[in-house]
């Protein structure tokens, strides 16, 4: 039993459009190009069967929402829920950024540095935590959402809203990762999909894509920071499409994997990439080459700490004959993959360990405006994006990563400044919206 919850942020609105705070002010409301995003949205979305569609009851997202259902296809009610408010933000609706910096010098570091701990006062002079507030509507929406649906059968779910309260229901279902605000993008009319699943008395979530853009005529979100990662993943091999644990056996790509890589290249080709790493193993260095196959001048620099995780004795082994030699260790890795180590093989903190140095590395080397691509393995990928994320590698199994999938990673020259996550799992070069590649075995 599983929910797919299908995020959509408001399109460009009249507040967007001025560069101006909306918070939970109606006055917004979307411009003729929001409503040109929404309805590109809806067409994207039209081939997913819906079973229910939330949205907060603001004008920009309410319009948002009915602009979008004009394309699916059940005639279902719009859900107008208050958890999903956009933060209350009180007298800084509707001033400029730089207003609320002359106007509101002590508070407003708080608000770009440490939003969780933003304190403003409200309109009977008491003083509240607006983005403390928005996780407690998070968490009340997403308990109404489990109690109603997760003892029934999949079930997709429409959720239309606004930026701030989007990411905090994301990030709610993460654990609420320290810090985590400013460590993820939501565009207008982006797409970010999220699979919850009952797991004994509780549940699990995963996260198949943030921020998708491509049908918005937007291959990559824009460029926020002063240089920029493109973090991919090798494309299929015949163990994948098998689901046998490879590991470090070093299996190529099959045909569909070269398909993958090269519409991969396809999709990055008007990116000038200037930088490029992967993994030492042959099926990542495959994928780059192909992804740079009009830069042949650009060398592809190996990285041994960026190999797959050691499967030791699992590998080439179907999950099946591995539950039948060590079925309390295989429970124990989807359980807790952190208390594991395999067989003559790695612990899942031996990996993060060796990739966090390799890509803080690659990190360091970064100059102004340089665009890197760095190709590796589903485990390494995990570990790296917790790791921006804040949460711990324990938690690999809610990062979904797809072969040929692409993240986008935008690093600041300021060290105060956090790797934001631009992009997650950018999936839809290889088919629909829903991320259809092979899930492989980890």
């Amino acid at each position: 039993m599983t929910i797919k919850l299908v995020l959509v942020r408001h399109g460009l609105s009249s507040f967007n459009s001025k560069g101006l705070i909306q918070g939970r002010t109606d006055d917004s409301i979307l411009t003729d190009e929001g409503y040109e995003q929404a309805l590109k949205a809806g067409k994207a979305l039209s081939k997913i069967n819906f079973d229910k569609i939330y949205s907060s009851p603001l004008r920009r997202a309410a319009e948002t929402a009915k602009t979008i259902k004009k394309n699916l296809n059940k005639g279902h009610n719009i859900v107008f829920d208050e958890n999903l408010l956009e933060v209350d933000l009180g007298q800084w609706s509707g001033l400029k950024i730089d207003d609320i910096k002359k106007k509101f010098p002590e508070t407003y570091p708080t608000w770009k540095n440490d939003p969780e701990n933003l304190i403003l006062k409200g309109s009977n002079n008491k003083t509240y935590k607006p983005i403390q507030e928005l996780f407690d509507q998070a968490t009340n929406f997403i308990e109404d959402i489990l109690q109603i649906y997760l003892k029934k059968d999949d079930i997709n779910i429409l959720v239309v809203g606004h930026n701030a309260i989007l990411r905090c229901l994301i990030l709610s279902l993460l654990g609420k990762p320290k810090q985590g605000f400013r460590k993820i993008r939501l565009e207008n009319a982006s797409f970010s999909i999220l699979n919850i699943s009952k797991k004994d008395d509780s549940f699990k979530t995963q996260i198949e894509c943030l921020n998708q853009t491509s049908h918005l005529n937007k291959n990559i979100p824009s460029q926020i920071g002063d240089s920029r990662i493109f973090l991919v993943r090798h494309g299929e091999t015949n163990w994948n499409k098998e689901g046998r644990f490879q590991g470090q056996i070093d299996i190529p790509l099959n045909e569909n994997g070269k398909i993958q890589a090269r519409k991969t290249f396809e999709y990055l080709k008007n990116i000038s990439l200037n930088k490029a790493f992967s993994s030492s193993m042959h099926r990542p260095y495959e994928t780059a080459q192909i992804i740079l196959q009009h830069k042949k001048d650009l060398k592809i620099e190996k990285i041994d700490s960026l190999v797959e995780i050691s499967h030791g004795l699992w590998e080439g082994k179907l999950e099946s004959e591995i539950r039948e030699e060590w079925p309390i260790l295989l429970k124990n890795w989807h359980d807790k993959p952190e208390e594991v180590i395999m067989p003559e093989g790695e612990s899942i903190k031996d990996v993060s360990e060796r990739s966090i140095e390799a890509f803080k590395n690659i990190c360091s080397s970064q100059k102004d405006n340089d665009l890197t691509l760095v190709v590796a393995h589903d485990a390494v990928n995990k570990t790296l994006i917790c790791n921006i994320l804040g949460i711990n590698h324990s938690n690999i199994w809610m990062i979904k990563q797809g072969n040929g999938g692409i993240t986008v990673i935008d690093l600041f020259n300021d060290p105060s400044k956090r790797p934001v996550i631009s992009a997650l799992n950018i999936t839809t070069h290889l088919g629909g919206i829903i991320d259809s590649t092979a899930s492989g075995a980890l």
